[in-house]
């Protein structure tokens, strides 16, 4: 058994711990709540903006200036995985890195499969495979609708320049401060609305499809990729909060398991002391 100052060596640690846990647990909890409400409140303009742009999309024809739209042959893929900056949030990162791998080695394995990182954590990981082709973890220092478009308008213009044929989003999506959900989403070419449902959306184009081509399509894959990194900074601080009052759990029941065996260890020394003197004076009476 360890002796006493080791122990409370060992509850000094632990308590320190369970401080600085408990500590990222209340910060991560006040960043939630901002994010979560971002997050709620852009996904309806979001989806609605998508299904428009999807139906937009299916209707155009060749000669339409669709660049956007554009089906070609898949040689090369980019893969854009968006992670954060910093751990101590769970399986939060390791799932994206997993999902990326599984895409570059499972479902793209004939393709030249290329890597764009948004998160330090991301680019960490696949820098080792000589894949990235870009490191936009800054954006998270300031994240605003005007940074992230910068990165679309990237985007567009390798798919548009014939760089990638298929451009893919990878990132946790909200649900909860529990569950994250590890999204695999098409960003480009733009995916058309299949079956009967173009039919059953009437709308009417003011000016003219033309216009709304060169306009509403490129706002609405800067706004898709704004939700994609929206979501995935509110499910960072989620899974960082969870995973924080996890570990602020597990010391506290570390530090009581410790205390137990310290006192245990106190008590038996306590009484070792006791009978060295008993028997001591048991020895001088004879």
């Amino acid at each position: 058994m360890a002796n006493l100052k080791e122990i409370r060596n060992r509850i000094s640690s632990v308590s320190s711990t369970m401080q600085i846990t408990s500590a990222m647990k209340m910060v991560s909890a006040a960043k939630l709540k901002k994010a979560q409400d971002a997050i709620t409140a852009m996904r309806p303009y979001s989806n609605k903006l998508t299904e428009l742009l999807q139906s937009l999309s299916a209707t155009l024809d060749a000669d339409s200036g669709s660049k956007y739209s554009a089906q070609r042959e898949v040689k090369n893929v980019l893969v854009v995985a968006i992670t954060s900056n910093r751990g101590l949030c769970g399986a939060f990162n390791s799932n994206i890195i997993k999902q990326t791998n599984a895409l570059i080695n499972d479902i793209y394995s004939d393709k030249n499969v290329s890597v764009l990182a948004i998160g330090k954590k991301a680019n960490d990981a696949f820098s080792k495979q000589d894949r990235v082709i870009a490191n936009k973890s800054e954006v998270f220092d300031d994240l605003t609708f005007d940074n992230v478009a910068e990165i679309a308008e990237m985007l567009m213009e390798k798919f548009v320049a014939g760089e990638f044929d298929k451009i893919e989003l990878v990132y946790n999506s909200f649900k909860n401060a529990a569950t994250q959900i590890v999204i695999s989403e098409q960003f480009l070419p733009i995916v058309p609305i299949e079956g009967e449902a173009n039919t059953n959306l009437d709308y009417i184009f003011e000016p003219s499809k033309k216009e709304i081509v060169e306009t509403l399509i490129p706002k609405s894959l800067k706004t898709q990729l704004f939700k994609g990194i929206r979501d995935s900074f509110a499910s960072e601080h989620g899974a960082r909060m969870t995973a924080m009052h996890k570990a602020t759990d597990n010391a506290t029941e570390l530090r009581d398991q410790l205390k137990l065996t310290y006192n245990k260890a106190r008590q038996a020394a306590i009484t070792n002391e006791i009978l060295e003197i008993v028997g001591g004076a048991e020895a001088l009476n004879n």
